[in-house]
C-alpha cells in the first residue's frame, strides 16, 4: 500500500477515534437538564476524561502495549472498547456517577487511538513526519471539534445522537485502521529491559527539551478547548449579542486543524521546533492580550479567537513529531506515550486552576494565568531551534 493512502485512511480515523474527546462537553446543558442535581461543571467532565487518558496512557507505556503489540490491533480494539465506553450514557441508567464512568473508559482506550496513531504515522511516514503529523493532529483538533458541529446544526436530535454518532465514527476508524492498512511494527514479547530504559528517556537534553515545550503547550490547550463556550458566552452576555455558542465553539477549536496542517508543511522548509516555537509564542501572546480583546468589536473578537485557535493546536503535531525523532527508537511508542501521559496529567492541573480562579475572580485572571504554559515551553524549547530539527 502507498504511504498516501495510509496517512489519508490514519488521518480519518484520528478524527473519527477524537470524536469521543468532547462528546459529553457538547452537549453539556442537556446533560445537566437529564440528571437529576447534577453537580458536575465542565472542568469535572473534561477530567474525568483527562484522569482516564492518563491512566491509559501510563498503563500503555508501563506494559509496553504499543510496542509488544501490533499497532493496527491495538488501535482497532481501543476503537472498539472506547465507543462502547462512550455509548455507556445512552445504553446505561443515566446518574453522574454513570457519566463520569463513562467518560473516564472513554479517555483510558482513547491511548490506544491517538499515541497508537502517531507510532503508526512514524512508521510509514520516517521521511517527512512533521508534515504527516500535521494532518494526523489535524485531524484530532476536527475530530475534537466535531460534536460541537453537530449539536450547531438544529437538526431537532436530542442528545443521545450526538453521542452515538460520536461512537459509530470511531468503530469505523478502527476498523479501518484494523483491515485496511497492513501491519508494519513488530511484536516484542520481553519488554523488562525496555520499561528500564522507559525512566532514562530525560537524560536526553534535546528530547528533555520538545518534552517540556510539550509541557507547556498543553498547559493551554485543552483548557481553552473546554472553557471556549464559556469564553463566547461571557463575551456575547456583556456585549448584549446573539452568538451561536455551539457553532463558534467548533469553528474556534476546529481551526487548530489549520494550523496543524500548514504548520506541518512549513515545517518542511523550517524545522519542527522553529514552527513549534512561534505558534506556542502567538498563543501566549493571545493569553496575555486577552483582556483587552474581552472589549472589541464582535469582529475583532471572532477573529483573535480564530487565531487563537490555529496556533494554540498548531504546534501539537511539531512537538510529537520533536519527541519522536529524539526518543530511543527502541521503546518510540512507549516514550511517545509515557509524554503524553504527563502532558495530559498537565491539563487536570491547568483545568482545575482555570475552574478555580473563574469562581473566585474573573475570566480575565483565569485566562492570564493558562500564559504560564507558553511562556515555560518557550524557554524550554529555545535550545532545540538552533538546530535543523
Amino acid at each position: 500500500m502507498q504511504t498516501p493512502t495510509v496517512l489519508l485512511i490514519l488521518v480519518f480515523a484520528v478524527f473519527s477515534g477524537s470524536s469521543l474527546w468532547f462528546s459529553s462537553n457538547a452537549i453539556l446543558s442537556q446533560l445537566s437538564l437529564a440528571i437529576p442535581d447534577a453537580s458536575f461543571g465542565v472542568s469535572d467532565i473534561t477530567s474525568a476524561v483527562q484522569f482516564g487518558f492518563i491512566i491509559g496512557t501510563l498503563t500503555f507505556a508501563l506494559c509496553n502495549i504499543a510496542d509488544r503489540f501490533p499497532a493496527g490491533r491495538v488501535f482497532l480494539i481501543s476503537s472498539i472498547l472506547g465507543s462502547l465506553s462512550n455509548a455507556l450514557i445512552v445504553f446505561a441508567p443515566l446518574d453522574s456517577n454513570t457519566l463520569m464512568l463513562s467518560r473516564c473508559l472513554t479517555g483510558f482506550f482513547l491511548a490506544g487511538i491517538y499515541p497508537v496513531g502517531i507510532k503508526i504515522a512514524a512508521l510509514w511516514c520516517q521521511n517527512d513526519l512533521g508534515r504527516a503529523l500535521g494532518y494526523i493532529v489535524s485531524a484530532l483538533v476536527v475530530g475534537t471539534a466535531f460534536p460541537h458541529l453537530i449539536n450547531s446544526l438544529e437538526l431537532s436530535l436530542n442528545w443521545q445522537w450526538v453521542v452515538i454518532s460520536a461512537s459509530s465514527l470511531a468503530i469505523i476508524g478502527g476498523l479501518l485502521i484494523g483491515f485496511a492498512i497492513p501491519e508494519k511494527s513488530t511484536a516484542k514479547r520481553t519488554p523488562h529491559h525496555e520499561g528500564k530504559a522507559l525512566w532514562n528517556i530525560f537524560k536526553s537534553n534535546d528530547f528533555k527539551a520538545s518534552s517540556s515545550g510539550y509541557f507547556g503547550h498543553m498547559w493551554e490547550l485543552y483548557t481553552f478547548w473546554a472553557f471556549a463556550p464559556i469564553i463566547l458566552t461571557v463575551y456575547a452576555a456583556q456585549s448584549n449579542l446573539d452568538v451561536n455558542i455551539s457553532q463558534w465553539s467548533f469553528l474556534v477549536i476546529a481551526s487548530g486543524g489549520l494550523g496543524c496542517s500548514v504548520g506541518g508543511l512549513l515545517s518542511l522548509k523550517f524545522g519542527s521546533a522553529r514552527i513549534a516555537f512561534y505558534q506556542l509564542t502567538i498563543s501566549g501572546m493571545c493569553c496575555l492580550i486577552f483582556p483587552f480583546m474581552l472589549s472589541s468589536p464582535i469582529e475583532v473578537f471572532l477573529t483573535y479567537l480564530i487565531i487563537w485557535g490555529i496556533t494554540v493546536a498548531g504546534d501539537s503535531p511539531q512537538f510529537s513529531t520533536l519527541n519522536a525523532k529524539t526518543a530511543p527508537a527502541e521503546i518510540l511508542g512507549s516514550a511517545i506515550t509515557l509524554v503524553i501521559c504527563l502532558g495530559f496529567t498537565l491539563t487536570i492541573v491547568s483545568l482545575q486552576v482555570f475552574e478555580f480562579v473563574l469562581a473566585t475572580t474573573e475570566l480575565k485572571i483565569a485566562v492570564l494565568l493558562l500564559a504560564l504554559g507558553p511562556l515555560y515551553g518557550l524557554y524550554k524549547l529555545r535550545p532545540l531551534t538552533l538546530s535543523t530539527r
